[in-house]
């Protein structure tokens, strides 16, 4: 075996290792990382979420802090978002961008007073890293916060939960965070998450984190819950997955992601690939990324063919059964004029032609906790 191969195998473990394998995970290799997929299954690991509170465990995606003068404009240069409007407390979804304007990671930036704080998905946090240190200002300080640990508390109770460690979360809303302390334990909390409920993510120390962990699930409403859920809850919600339904050769307009790119930006440029994507925005792409619902109980995976009639439009790029919709549903990429919702399509799936219907997503509504206008 080479060095390269050796490298490529090396499968590290997360701080709650143990405490998975205790609470009797089943433990499989994902973004570099043993992880639990299940603890006592996929379907009710679901179901739960949706209706009471899911602690997961995401400490395999990277935590940076960048930091110094003109560290917003720095990341504007990178990224379509607005960061220098951002204020203290507040997040951003974004992308970071090659110069070609295809997606080299999705991620979560947030003003945390004296820095900016960005979470980056685990299977890329070494090529965003290694991406911003050769991009950002040499006065710009770049962290990777290898120390920290980070949860997720996901589902319509999480709230409840959460607000009795540490009640001053009660007072956050959809994509706000702050700093607080449980004890002594400092924590960074944001309410966000990536399964389309109502929930939280937390920063611990990751010496600290199997203590709140075990705070947590000792809650009648809270139950851990396994990457397995986690994909298919982000399926429901109609949430792109970094390395299947977006990667380098996708760009913002055609994954359905403009949101991200803010007004600001839109009129003055001056992001990677700027006028080619303003371009595509103002013409609409050649294709986009769409949801679907499938008739019948069998689910169409990634790789799947698209047909409209004999002509293959597109592929699939997420799909399996939901849950909460009661049937199997996908996400994938056809060509613009297959892209409308009601169109209807075919998936081919181990030589069967599974009829398919393009719907608007998420499949299941958000459940976001936003604070009502005055």
């Amino acid at each position: 075996m080479s060095d390269t191969e050796a490298e490529i195998e090396t499968i590290e473990n997360l701080p709650l290792d143990e405490w998975h394998r205790a609470h009797g995970a089943r433990m499989v290799p994902f973004a570099g990382y043993s992880m639990p997929i299940q603890y006592e299954g996929i379907l009710a690991e679901h179901t739960w979420t949706r209706e009471n509170a899911g602690l997961f465990d995401v400490s395999h995606m990277g935590q940076l802090s960048v930091s110094g003068e003109g560290v917003a404009e720095a990341l504007e240069a990178l990224m379509p978002g607005d960061f220098s409007a951002l204020k203290t407390g507040r997040m951003r979804y974004s992308m970071l961008l090659d110069e070609d304007g295809g997606i080299l990671d999705d991620l979560m930036v947030t003003n945390a007073g004296d820095h900016y704080a960005l979470v980056v998905n685990g299977a890329v946090k070494w090529d965003d890293i290694g991406h911003l240190r050769e991009h950002l200002p040499d006065e710009i300080t770049l962290t990777h916060h290898d120390e920290q640990a980070l949860l997720a508390l996901q589902g319509p109770k999480a709230a409840d939960a959460l607000g009795r460690l540490v009640p001053l979360t009660n007072d956050l809303s959809f994509m706000q965070g702050t700093f607080a302390m449980w004890g002594d334990v400092p924590l960074y909390i944001t309410r966000s998450g990536y399964t389309g409920e109502d929930g939280f993510e937390i920063s611990v120390p990751a010496d600290k984190v199997a203590m709140l962990a075990d705070a947590l699930v000792a809650m009648d409403e809270v139950k851990p819950i396994g990457l397995g859920a986690r994909d298919s809850l982000r399926l429901e919600a109609g949430l792109p997955l970094y390395g299947h339904d977006i990667t380098e050769q996708t760009d913002p307009v055609s994954a359905d992601l403009t949101f991200a790119i803010s007004k600001k930006r839109r009129e003055q440029g001056g992001f990677p690939a700027a006028g080619k994507i303003l371009e595509t925005l103002a013409k609409g792409p050649s294709s986009k990324r769409v949801g679907m619902t499938i008739e019948g109980r069998m689910a169409a995976r990634e790789g799947a063919p698209i047909f409209a009639g004999d002509a293959r439009i597109g592929t699939v790029t997420s799909g399996g059964f939901a849950p909460t919709v009661g049937g199997p549903i996908a996400m994938g990429y056809v060509e613009a004029g297959h892209a409308l919702s009601g169109t209807k399509l075919q998936i081919e799936v181990r030589g069967k032609m599974l009829d398919a219907t393009v719907t608007d997503m998420p499949f299941v509504p958000h459940r976001y906790h936003r604070k009502k206008k005055a």
